[in-house]
């Protein structure tokens, strides 16, 4: 990890009314801070919420991470067509600009394992400097969506949301995230690539 890279506030938030009140542990929280912290080379500060399923809650705690500098903010769970799942409403009216491609690529990856995933309703959208996007529930879902698929060999079959992540984040104004290939390649225009830093002789 090189001390040029630029630090990184990452908002993540469980939605869950079972975990959140202690019935059965919480697994989005411990998989996203995994996933980023093997994807990301930069530093990376975590802002956690573990919440219930209420609209209000998740609308305000999305609010309070993109007003606490939060470049990033990752939710799990809620984004199905199951009454008390609501995190796309909350999502949606904390909304600046909705950004449907990172939806439509996530049902695009899950359907290659059930059909139900037409049932997902995730959503990604831009509060100010801060890209809000919403992750499936499951530790193996939240992985797939984010690197995409991969053949045994490691060479990418379906490419993941978070390739595309690094460079929004350029366009709105934050910091400059750099991955680690074999995690996850991000992709960016040639123009908008920082020039590798010189190593010390």
């Amino acid at each position: 990890m090189s001390d040029a890279l630029d630090a990184v506030k990452i908002g993540i938030v469980s939605v869950s009314d079972r975990a959140s009140t202690g019935v059965y542990e919480d697994k989005g929280l411990p998989a996203l801070r995994d996933w980023l912290g093997r994807a990301l080379k930069n530093t990376i500060t975590f802002e956690s919420r573990l919440i219930p399923d209420e609209k209000d809650g998740i609308s305000a705690a999305l609010i309070e991470l993109a007003q606490a500098g939060c470049a990033l903010v990752l939710t799990t769970g809620g984004t199905g067509p199951a009454v008390r799942d609501v995190t796309p409403e909350a999502t949606l009216a904390v909304a600046d600009r909705e950004m449907p491609g990172f939806g439509e690529q996530m049902r695009q990856i899950s359907l290659k394992f059930v059909p139900t995933a037409i049932l997902s309703r995730q959503c990604a959208v831009i509060r100010g400097k801060t890209l809000i996007i919403n992750l499936p529930g499951q530790p193996k879902a939240i992985q797939e969506t984010l690197e995409g698929l991969k053949d045994a060999g490691g060479q990418q079959l379906v490419a993941g949301i978070f390739a595309a992540v690094p460079y929004c984040i350029d366009l709105i104004g934050g910091p400059y995230l750099e991955t680690h290939d074999d995690v996850c390649k991000a992709f960016r225009p040639k123009s908008a690539r920082r020039p590798l830093p010189e190593k010390a002789p």
